[in-house]
């Protein structure tokens, strides 16, 4: 460059496409990052409507030539400069720039029709104002090297497929070379590597081989020829030992599989390569084992990271990080993950080069593969390829020779090695938590006179899953048990007897037993299971009804119950127990009124407890947050989880239930006593007809009628010196009830067309939504449920 005039740094280059319609229909990282608009907002979005430089072409700072650039199809290429106003969230942050452009018409069967580049010209002279750079044309031929200069051109333009590629650089060549003028006396091609001239980039080498370089260093300088050849291998020994080590010690930092690769692929940049990408086998990446067989054509890879030191976003279109694919066979990356082994291209001739990229479709691989030297290692664990890493260098550095594949190789191995660590670990969490989340109930979010809403968060150890659960169970009388619980321990052991003693709770409670008893029998159980077995439980029951809870405690942190009067929230004083398994304690059951509005919170001692602090500030900070109003049980929850995860320290995982008793209105219950006649069976319907008239559910009488019959008689046919008690409760289904006091369950039978018994029960199983049995004190009580329509729910009537 001629009077000492330099381009500072690497200039990101804007490039545009634009349809016949005036759409942008490509959108490059440099068009990004100079009119601070992505990919998404741009596609499809009018050209004139949207850059900054659509907006210039309008202006009075250029010729009228230039406007007719978007216009349409002009038969010569336009440039000019311009000082543009951005949008006020443009990514630089910037309110103006100093934009250079270049317009080429394009012609063809394809949909293009306008190609853009622009930059910005601050950012090319630095800011000094005694030289003036313009945009300009000129032929290819004009500069040294002009095969390599239109060699290197696609590196610039948009990658779009071999044909359409093709196409738009021979209109560019034929057009005008892009080109900046510089003070009229000298100019300068637009190329990949523009504004880094020859001579830093040779300083820069020899920089880094003295240890000393940035970045941007990327190549090694040419040997001295007064070198000696023994010194020269010496060095080039210890400088990949060297690299190997210093790989070593920066990967393998984290058993994260995504952060292990991006660790490996940019150890690579720029020390060893220009490009690295590794891809994985789609399995391993998904953390689904280790792969079977050895791959295929069928074989899916997802390429995880790709590092480079090209222009920012230079290849996202080429081989965008993200992307799964199934590589061609006749390619050298099929044959590196079939055979396990490197392969080594010295120099990938233009003939090579277009063939490996005609395997490919959708994609123009040319620019970023030709004219380069290529590497590809495997990336192996037990002798199965994992993934592999495709490792590039550009011309005008030493090319790959054998001790760089023997570098390559071991830089894989290693690789190998840490990955499949990342890989089991990643496949051991993904266990777990498959484990843990079919253990954790779906808790429904509004059940008879009480809404809940429900939080878990695993643990911050490694192999996070643990025995904390909770959970809501339906029971007779419109009744709720709420459960929380939390294993000794931590990983898949505390889990499984975290599972165990869940499904224990479950059908012990559908027995009805009193809380105190069903603790009792729990920790029964946990003592045949082994001596290991030791957990802390809280178990609740709340009658919407009687507005009443009834609460037993195993060893577990109190719970907190939020007066909806005041808005106070307290520690409720309860026999705290021994933790189930432990043996030989008595439980008791404690009494506690609620009023509808009031809210339970029920949690593990994850959320309040940190090491190094008195637990007593965790419940402290528990009421606190708990006693904050929110608009929703979700919204209450997320405010417990939030503010107690402010205090930091947790290790331990969290289960957390929250139920907001409403109660249910006594005009919503109706309750009657039937005597052991036959003849109370069609009181009973009658008394059921007029109480579901008076609610206003004319709808839901023939078919209540019906079950109820059924119920009633199988309870005066079995019943033996008490009355039957029939209730209806309404909420947001009919739930109907008859207890009587015979012990005996029901069973559904399979009764033929002649068979006298039998049929009362499969009818109510046809019929009713849901319906179910329960032994009581003083016998059994046969329930069902029948859904309304939505007028006749409490609360959407008028």
């Amino acid at each position: 460059m001629e009077h000492g005039t330099e381009v500072s740094g690497r200039i990101p280059l804007a490039v545009v496409v634009v349809d016949a319609d005036g759409l942008v229909t490509h959108w490059s990282f440099g068009a990004r990052k100079l009119f601070g608009r992505t990919r998404e907002q741009a596609i499809g979005t009018p050209a004139v409507d949207l850059m900054p430089v659509s907006g210039a072409l309008r202006g009075e700072d250029l010729d009228d030539a230039a406007d007719g650039a978007l216009c349409g199809p002009r038969a010569y290429p336009t440039a000019g400069r311009a000082r543009m106003t951005l949008p006020a969230d443009a990514a630089q942050g910037a309110a103006h720039a100093d934009v250079l452009w270049w317009a080429y018409p394009l012609a063809g069967p394809g949909p293009e029709r306008l190609l853009v580049l622009a930059a910005d010209a601050t950012g090319l002279t630095g800011g000094a104002p005694e030289e003036r750079v313009a945009p300009g044309f000129a032929l290819h031929t004009e500069f040294p090297g002009a095969e390599l200069l239109a060699g290197r051109l696609p590196d610039i333009l948009p990658n779009m497929g071999p044909a359409t590629g093709g196409r738009i650089v021979a209109q560019v060549l034929e057009l005008g070379y892009p080109v900046l003028e510089i003070s009229h006396h000298a100019r300068v091609p637009v190329t990949p590597d523009w504004g880094m001239p020859r001579y830093r980039e040779r300083q820069a080498r020899r920089a880094a081989l003295r240890g000393v370089a940035g970045p941007t260093a990327s190549a090694e300088p040419p040997p001295d020829p007064d070198d000696d050849p023994e010194d020269l291998e010496y060095a080039a020994v210890r400088e990949r030992l060297e690299f190997l080590n210093e790989v070593s010690g920066r990967i393998g930092s984290s058993l994260d599989l995504a952060r292990t690769i991006r660790e490996v692929t940019s150890a690579a940049v720029p020390r060893f390569a220009d490009f690295a990408g590794t891809h994985l086998r789609a399995q391993v990446l998904a953390g689904e084992g280790f792969p079977d067989g050895p791959p295929d054509v069928t074989t899916v890879w997802h390429r995880v990271w790709v590092e480079h030191n090209d222009e920012p976003g230079r290849w996202d279109d080429t081989v965008p990080v993200g992307e799964s694919i199934a590589f061609p066979e006749h390619t050298p990356f099929f044959q590196c993950m079939v055979t396990g082994e490197p392969v080594l291209i010295p120099y990938l001739s233009d003939e090579l080069g277009d063939r490996i990229a005609g395997q490919f479709e959708k994609r123009d691989l040319r620019p970023l593969i030709n004219g380069r030297s290529i590497l590809i290692v495997p990336l192996k664990a037990r002798d199965v390829v994992l993934g592999f890493m495709v490792l590039l260098r550009r011309a005008g550095r030493a090319a790959f020779d054998g001790m760089d594949r023997t570098t390559g190789a071991e830089l894989a191995a290693r690789a190998g090695l840490v990955l499949d660590n990342a890989r089991m670990y990643t496949y051991q969490e993904n266990v777990a938590e498959t484990l843990q989340d079919s253990m954790l109930p779906q808790v429904a979010p509004r059940m008879a006179g009480c809404d809940t809403a429900t939080r878990y968060l695993p643990g911050t150890r490694l192999g996070r899953v643990g025995g904390d659960w909770f959970d809501a169970i339906k029971l007779s009388g419109s009744r709720t048990a709420l459960v929380v619980g939390d294993v000794m321990g931590h990983g898949l052991n505390s889990a499984a007897m975290m599972g165990q003693l869940r499904t224990a709770v479950q059908t012990m409670a559908a027995l009805d037993l009193p809380p105190a008893q069903l603790l009792r029998n729990l920790d029964d159980l946990a003592q045949r299971l082994g001596e290991h077995y030791l957990a802390t439980c809280l178990y609740a029951v709340y009658d919407p009804i009687g507005s009443e809870l009834l609460i037993a405690n195993a060893g577990h942190i109190p719970p907190v119950l939020v007066r909806a009067q005041d808005g106070r929230a307290e520690l409720l004083d309860l026999p705290t127990g021994a933790p189930i398994g432990v043996g030989g304690v008595p439980f008791e059951t404690a009494r506690v009124r609620v009023a509808p509005g009031d809210r339970l919170v029920l949690c593990t001692d994850g959320l309040v407890e940190v090491r190094g602090q008195d637990i007593g500030a965790g419940l402290a900070a528990l009421c606190e947050s708990a006693a904050h109003p929110a608009a929703s049980m979700d919204d209450a929850c997320d405010t417990v989880i939030r503010a107690l995860n402010q205090r930091g320290g947790r290790k331990d995982d969290v289960a957390l239930l929250m139920a907001r008793l409403n109660g249910i209105p006594s005009d919503d219950v109706a309750q009657w006593r039937l005597a052991l006649d036959p003849e109370e069976v069609g009181r009973a319907r009658r008394l059921v007809r007029e109480r579901l008239l008076r609610w206003g559910l004319p709808h839901a009488v023939e078919t209540a009628e019906l079950l109820v019959s059924e119920a009633v008689t199988n309870a005066v046919g079995h019943a033996h010196t008490h009355h039957v008690v029939l209730r209806l409760v309404r909420t947001e289904a009919l739930l109907c009830e008859v207890s009587d006091d015979d012990h005996e369950l029901p069973a559904l039978l399979s009764a033929g067309p002649d068979d006298e018994y039998g049929r009362g029960l499969r009818v109510v199983s046809e019929l009713a939504r849901e319906w179910g049995t329960s032994r009581t004190r003083q016998g059994k009580t046969v329930w069902f449920e029948q859904a309304l329509p939505r007028t006749g729910v409490r609360g959407e009537r008028r």
